[in-house]
């Protein structure tokens, strides 16, 4: 359980620290800062939850929004509380400090600080940030991990 509390910290750590540098340091002058063909930083408010999905609900949807993350990592942190495998407790680390990131931003800004732009051409993805990559990350260890490695039900009976 200490390896996914001290992940998650580590995690908050990291994105409240680049939100904030990318914020006053990189884009304090600039809407944005093209780098590649691909890849710029730019200076976005999300309201809603991931790719700006429920991103009209106004003061309402940022407390209400909130309340589920924060209902979501009591589960999640029950879950690493009761987790033996080491890489599924860095996993939900991963999860439960993304998270506890982005309801920081909601809470303290009433919407979340993205940074992040990928785009092809003229088609760009949502921005996101180092919480949105970590919670993305966590939550692929634990899917592949689940299909590929996780012991059978016959071989635990075993």
């Amino acid at each position: 359980m200490l390896l996914g509390l001290a992940c998650a910290i580590v995690v908050v750590i990291l994105d409240q620290f680049s939100k904030y540098y990318i914020m006053e340091n990189i884009l304090n002058e600039y809407g944005a800062i093209s780098f590649t063909s691909f890849f710029n930083l730019v200076r976005a408010w999300n309201t809603g939850v991931s790719f700006s999905m429920f991103n009209d609900g106004g003061q309402a949807g940022v407390v209400l929004l909130s309340l589920v993350s924060l209902i979501i990592v009591c589960f999640l942190l029950y879950w690493l509380y009761k987790e033996q495998e080491k890489i599924i407790q860095l996993s939900l680390g991963f999860i439960i400090g993304g998270a506890i990131g982005n309801v920081i931003d909601r809470i303290s800004r009433g919407a979340v600080f993205d940074f992040l732009d990928f785009h092809i051409g003229d088609h760009h993805w949502p921005a996101f940030n180092l919480a949105d990559s970590f919670i993305c990350i966590g939550a692929t260890i634990i899917i592949v991990h689940g299909l590929f490695f996780a012991p059978k039900k016959e071989e635990e009976k075993k």
